[in-house]
């Protein structure tokens, strides 16, 4: 359902036909069209307060017309992908996690420049949906990141981290009649199943990475 080609600093996740894509991505937010997602792996120290963020991505976009556009901090390549079939309905995820701006919902912290780390998630399901249903099922995808993001285990200052302040999401979806995209449908547990793995994976190599990188600046 979902073809990724890395090309850096750009991952590009190619579906299968143009599909409704529903996310708060910073290109293309909202609903739209389209057949292409794409991640921009970006440097921490480029990302200062007077950095025209929205005005410099939308120019990097421009080579790829009619796509939603992403942006991490994280080695691009360390993506990770998994695919989920419940009862004939098919969910594929692709998801970069970085949690070096992790949160702990309810209670935000200070953060600095060379704080900048997200999780990027795009799911894609064969089923057909209404809007209503797939806001749904976004809301199951947003659930599945933070189940398995707590259950990473990693520690803030304020608690368990539950995500980061930059996470963004995607969702895509056929048009189509089902409204109910719930924890007891199939299409729920497809695209629930398929982001928890997804993101564990990653939160897996996140902290490996992480506790490597710590050893090697120690004094």
């Amino acid at each position: 359902m979902i073809s990724v080609r890395l090309e850096r600093p750009w991952l590009i996740a190619d579906l299968a036909q143009e599909m409704r894509i529903l996310s708060w991505a910073p290109f293309g937010p909202g609903l739209r069209q389209a057949a292409r997602v794409v991640w921009r792996e970006v440097r921490n120290a480029d990302l200062t307060e007077s950095f025209d963020v929205d005005g410099w991505f939308a120019a990097e976009m421009a080579r790829f017309p009619g796509a939603v556009g992403m942006m991490t901090s994280r080695d691009i390549g360390t993506f990770t992908m998994a695919e989920a079939r419940v009862e004939g309905v098919r969910a594929h995820c692709v998801a970069t996690v970085g949690l070096t701006n992790g949160e702990t919902v309810g209670r935000r912290r200070v953060w600095g420049p060379r704080d900048f780390g997200t999780i990027n998630i795009l799911v894609a399901t064969d089923a057909g949906l209404t809007e209503a249903g797939q806001l749904e099922a976004l809301s199951i995808a947003v659930q599945a990141r933070t189940a398995a993001v707590i259950e990473a285990g990693v520690e803030a200052p304020t608690g368990r981290v539950s995500g980061t302040g930059t996470d963004c999401l995607a969702l895509a979806c056929r048009e189509g009649a089902e409204r109910y995209a719930g924890l007891h449908t199939p299409v729920g547990e497809a695209v629930g199943a398929a982001v928890r793995r997804a993101v564990s994976a990653g939160a897996d190599d996140w902290k490996a990475w992480y506790a490597a990188e710590t050893a090697r600046v120690a004094p």
